[in-house]
């Protein structure tokens, strides 16, 4: 199946990510949002990036504005009605992704294929609202898109394997390396990353120092940033909602989430976006 236009659903961190490296890879990339402010919002993060890479001597002047030129934004999914791929990226919620999935299967054709960037959520369950259900799968992308290398590509139960195929494709021509995950909660990154994010919590709340938590993985196991470094770039908020979706999926007390991390929750403190997390960037 030769794809040629790529619509992106959100146009937040993620879609606009998405919708760069899909632009940079030389698609047609329609960028939706339910409201013209957060397109608008979307299209300047990707011309400051990609501006970011002209200055640095990566991309010459003319090949940013080509990028550009590939990108479409707008708030109508009508446009969806002649999509080869439509790739959702709305916020992490099953309820807000199935109304998503509902429309966006009234308006495409059959054999559209219809992707997820779920980092948690049950492919299957998303894909059951759709009378499509065999071209619906996880595409799990990494933030920051453009940086992160990897994709995640699930599988729901009924997941043609044309499908998938075609969207590994998709992904190596984006840059990206693809590793298969099951239909569990988390996948594979989630499922080991996100508990071991949670363990930094309880080690702060037991009065070990931030810094030392932080140091001690990035210089003894080799990270390139510190759990609870990561948590504020994620966002603490995000990171709780995982931590709640593991639990409750899988009844198990290692996934509790810890009291402190929903006391910064409750706090208003989600990292970097709120300009203060377990850190300050204010």
């Amino acid at each position: 199946m030769e794809i040629g236009t790529i619509t992106v659903i959100g146009a937040g961190l993620m879609g606009s990510g998405i919708a760069q490296v899909a632009a940079q890879a030389g698609y047609k990339v329609n960028i939706l949002d339910v409201n013209q402010e957060f397109v608008d919002r979307g299209m300047s993060v990707i011309n400051k990036l990609l501006q970011g890479k002209v200055n640095k001597g990566r991309l010459s002047s003319e090949e940013k504005e080509q990028i550009m030129a590939r990108l479409s934004p707008g708030t109508d999914l009508a446009v969806c009605s002649e999509a080869q791929v439509v790739i959702e990226a709305v916020p992490e919620k099953m309820d807000l992704k199935k109304d998503m999935f509902r429309k966006i299967d009234s308006l495409t054709g059959a054999d559209a294929i219809l992707a997820t960037n779920t980092s948690s959520l049950s492919i299957t369950e998303i894909a059951s609202v759709t009378k499509k259900p065999h071209r619906v799968l996880g595409m799990h992308f990494f933030s920051p898109v453009p940086v992160m290398k990897l994709v995640e590509l699930i599988p729901g139960l009924v997941t043609e394997q044309e499908v998938m195929d075609t969207i590994k494709d998709i992904s190596e021509k984006m840059g990206k390396k693809v590793v298969l995950a099951n239909n569990t909660p988390g996948f594979i990154v989630n499922r080991l990353l996100v508990p071991m994010l949670n363990e930094a919590f309880y080690l702060l709340m037991e009065g070990n120092k931030k810094e030392d938590i932080d140091q001690g993985m990035q210089l003894g196991a080799n990270h390139p940033i510190g759990p609870l470094q990561l948590a504020d770039l994620v966002g603490i908020d995000i990171l709780l909602h995982t931590m709640e979706s593991l639990y409750e999926s899988f009844s198990d007390s290692k996934y509790r989430p810890c009291t402190l991390l929903k006391e910064y929750v409750a706090a208003g403190k989600l990292g970097r976006k709120t300009g203060e997390g377990v850190y300050s960037y204010r």
